[in-house]
């Protein structure tokens, strides 16, 4: 029987069940505290994902590309010849993608990323609003392509509907419908 453990009476030699249930309701204040606890008494390190790089043969196209997404910049510096580090942020993400030169020996264009959006369909409008090439958006599985299904997904189910950009170089971005997060993410 799921979410339920047997327990011993001291006064009888059965087993008895208790049903255990988890708690439905909870902030995301208190998963998250819930959560750093756990990984406390696992004795885990908190991660988070803070920077991504990605490899671009022009820097300053590469520039120029995401700051027309309305990305902000976060810095351009070179700190040392032959090495130049620029770093954008999507609006309210918490992680940041950088590029420049003298930071990877990745091939331009081999990098795939995935951003999250509470709307595909207002993300793509903004997207091509703003002059970006962006594919068509379409439901179902990202992979394989011949899997896609056109338009969004008709229920607006999370993780379900998508559309896609590219960067001057290649690089590709999975742009994905989030309306709820799953526990735990």
């Amino acid at each position: 029987m799921r979410g339920a453990r047997p327990e011993c009476d001291p006064g009888h030699a059965s087993l008895q069940t208790k049903v255990v249930k988890p708690a439905v309701e909870a902030t995301t204040d208190e998963i998250t505290s819930e959560l750093q606890e756990a990984l406390k008494e696992a004795d885990m390190v908190d991660m988070h994902l803070e920077v991504d790089i990605i490899p671009v043969s022009d820097v300053d196209r590469a520039k120029q590309f995401y700051q027309s997404l309305g990305w902000r910049l976060d810095g351009d510096d070179s700190p040392l010849p032959g090495l130049r580090i620029v770093q954008f942020t999507p609006p309210g993400s918490a992680a940041s993608v950088t590029f420049g030169q003298g930071l990877t020996t990745a091939a331009p264009g081999s990098a795939e990323g995935g951003l999250t959006v509470s709307d595909i369909v207002a993300a793509h409008d903004e997207l091509t609003g703003r002059g970006i090439d962006t594919s068509h958006i379409w439901h179902g599985p990202p992979f394989p392509v011949e899997a896609r299904q056109p338009g969004p997904d008709p229920d607006h189910t999370s993780y379900g509907s998508f559309c896609s950009i590219t960067d001057p170089d290649g690089n590709t971005w999975l742009v994905q419908e989030v309306t709820t997060r799953r526990p735990g993410v």
